[in-house]
């Protein structure tokens, strides 16, 4: 199975598929594969645009791939504004597509916190971008930091 895991930045995505998925499964982020790229004391978020764009890079080819064994191991991918076309690419592939929304007052003092000031924007156009809760939108309580 396919999980796409959709929310604005700093919602809980993360944390949404540490309490899901399990040590065999695929679990695709791009955080995580820049974290993995970089040397000791990199930081979690925040990357150079180098190895974002070699992050980026590595997640399509980690897309591409994963997706030819879904039916060995459930595959859960980050995914924070799919185009349209992407959305059509994952449904074709019956991908489960979740919500992680804890509201916007939340996420902008979890940005405001711990990220880059530019995460405001991409928070702002992702808030922008929804008219209507999503039928399978999963609140995700505020945690401690």
């Amino acid at each position: 199975m396919l999980y796409v895991v959709t929310g604005p930045p700093a919602a809980g995505k993360t944390s949404w598929i540490e309490a899901h998925a399990t040590a065999r499964d695929i679990v695709i982020d791009l955080d995580r594969i820049a974290l993995a790229l970089t040397g000791p004391g990199a930081p979690n978020w925040n990357h150079d645009p180098t190895v974002q764009r070699v992050a980026q890079r590595a997640r399509f080819a980690a897309i591409d791939e994963a997706c030819q064994h879904l039916d060995q191991v459930d595959v859960y991918l980050i995914h924070t504004m799919p185009s349209p076309k992407a959305i059509a690419k994952y449904k074709r592939l019956e991908a489960r597509i979740i919500t992680v929304d804890p509201g916007r007052e939340i996420v902008m003092q979890r940005i405001a916190a711990m990220r880059s000031p530019a995460m405001e924007r991409v928070a702002g156009r992702w808030y922008g971008q929804r008219r209507a809760p999503s039928p399978s939108a999963m609140p995700q309580a505020s945690r401690a930091w």
